[in-house]
C-alpha cells in the first residue's frame, strides 16, 4: 500500500509489479480450477475402468477354476 502513496519511480514500478502479481495469481487460480475439474473427471473414469477390470478378472478366474465337463460323443459306439 505504501508503494501507491509514494511518488517515486521505484514506488510506481513496485505498484505495477504488485498488480501484475495479483493478476497472475488470479489467472493461475483459474487454471488450477480447470485442472482440478479434469483430475476429478480422470479419477471418475479410472474408478469406472477399475470396476470393469475387476469384473473381468472375476469372470476369468471363475472360468479357470470351474472344470470343463467333457461332452459325451454323439452317435453309435461299436465295441468289438
Amino acid at each position: 500500500m505504501l508503494s501507491s502513496v509514494l511518488n517515486s519511480e521505484i514506488a510506481v514500478q513496485m505498484n505495477i509489479f504488485i498488480i501484475r502479481a495479483f493478476i497472475k495469481m488470479r489467472e493461475n487460480l483459474d487454471n488450477y480450477k480447470e485442472l482440478s475439474i479434469k483430475i476429478k473427471e480422470l479419477e471418475k473414469n479410472q474408478n469406472i475402468d477399475h470396476d470393469l477390470l475387476k469384473r473381468i478378472n472375476e469372470i476369468v478366474r471363475h472360468i479357470l477354476i470351474k472344470p470343463i465337463k467333457s461332452k459325451d460323443k454323439i452317435g453309435f459306439n461299436i465295441s468289438e
